[in-house]
């Protein structure tokens, strides 16, 4: 990539500390135009005061780490700023590097788009890494480790090398018939085949168990309602709940709401109106 590219590395809204990070050919001119001092030492944490570069206002006293290409996340040379994580402090260094010559904002996934492009991960392990980052629960968070660490990537590549020397013994018996090979070239060949696909099919056929665990489980609880002594009668008329409303309408609560008052104003006779 020709381009610089930086954004906020970590999330959004206040926090102690929040990591800008700054990739591409000019992250080192940057981080220099920040500090105006010479380059720290590759993969240590350094101290420095961070500055506007055109007019030298200080704008936090962070950490610096650098990490020159090709041992960084994005196989480019990539700059770490650990800055605090006030809004005023991110928005200023943001804006700061928004003014410098040749930098941009980066898009969402640009940086791990540019490690996939680079060989440092496959695109398995960029899937897990962005369940990794949204896991939940302890068992999403094993699964997506497992895939970012390249554990669904080696079984894919196994597979893929597999049908390769198949398909290059398959291609040896089409192109010399009339070689010395192998009599149970052939059935050596359908065999591997037959076997390759019951894996596969065995792999797929786990009732998208992985994905079930991805996406988690709603669990919804319910309790059985317990109706109000007196509310409803056999006949489905509502009751005043009490044997005499002439009576008792003072100690009565449904009397208290006004919603309740027509229920309970019956005849004298302790019955309410049928609804």
């Amino acid at each position: 990539m020709s381009d610089t590219i930086y954004a906020l590395a970590s999330g959004g809204g206040r926090a102690g500390v929040a990591v800008i990070r700054i990739s591409g050919p000019r992250a080192d001119t940057v981080l220099s135009s920040l500090t105006g001092k010479a380059l720290p030492a590759a993969r240590l944490a350094t101290r420095v005061l961070l500055k506007e570069p055109g007019t030298g206002e200080a704008l936090d006293d962070g950490l610096a780490l650098r990490f020159p290409a090709p041992r960084s996340y994005t196989g480019e040379d990539v700059v770490e700023l650990q800055v605090h994580g006030g809004l005023g402090v991110i928005a200023a260094v943001l804006e700061a590097l928004g003014r410098l010559e040749g930098l941009r904002l980066a898009e969402p996934g640009e940086f791990t788009r540019r490690a996939v492009l680079a060989g440092k991960l496959d695109l398995t392990a960029a899937e897990g890494l962005l369940d990794l980052i949204e896991a939940d629960t302890d068992a999403q968070r094993r699964q997506a480790l497992r895939q970012t660490g390249g554990a669904l990537g080696r079984l894919y590549d196994g597979w893929r090398a597999r049908l390769v020397g198949a398909l290059a013994h398959l291609e040896a018996a089409i192109d010399f018939p009339d070689e010395e090979l192998p009599e149970d070239l052939a059935a050596k060949f359908r065999g591997d085949v037959r076997k390759l696909a019951d894996e596969m099919a065995r792999h797929l056929d786990d009732g998208r168990r992985g994905e079930r665990l991805r996406r988690g489980a709603t669990r919804l609880s319910f309790r059985r309602a317990r109706a109000r002594r007196g509310m409803l009668s056999k006949s489905g008329s509502i009751w005043a709940g009490c044997r005499s409303w002439r009576r008792t309408r003072r100690g009565c609560a449904r009397w208290r709401t006004r919603s309740r008052r027509k229920a309970c104003a019956g005849r004298g006779n302790g019955r309410g109106r049928r609804i």
